[in-house]
């Protein structure tokens, strides 16, 4: 599976985006997509992951209320909808795919987007 992530950008505190991650393969309804982000100068953390189905996710504590995924299979594409973004919300943004869902641990995740730039001003 390879992955596409884009629909970043420049947007003001309080502020609106929408990330997409687009797969290739037959097999992308087989796996739990997960979004990760990395803000300058800190490790990669763990966003949300949405099950195969669509039918699960689960948030990170700073995003829940803000951040939505949902995917669309018949598409191959996941989204993030992040609304009310603030400027600790600043990072690359990675979509991921993996076979178990649920996990936070990037390590655990197959395959990996090239990353996409948000960033908040306030």
């Amino acid at each position: 599976v390879q992955l596409q992530a884009s629909g970043g950008g420049l947007v003001q505190t309080g502020g609106s985006l929408r990330l997409s991650c687009a797969a290739s393969g037959r097999t992308f309804s087989n796996y739990a997509m997960g979004w990760f982000r990395q803000a300058p100068g800190k490790e990669r953390e763990f966003v949300a992951v949405i099950s195969w189905s669509g039918g699960s996710t689960s948030y990170e504590d700073s995003v829940k209320g803000r951040f939505t995924s949902s995917r669309d299979n018949a598409k191959n594409t996941v989204y993030l909808q992040m609304n009310n973004l603030k400027p600790e919300d600043t990072a690359v943004y990675y979509c991921a795919g993996g076979p178990v869902y649920g996990t936070r641990v990037g390590d655990e995740y197959d395959y990996w987007g090239q990353g996409s730039l948000v960033t908040v001003s306030s």
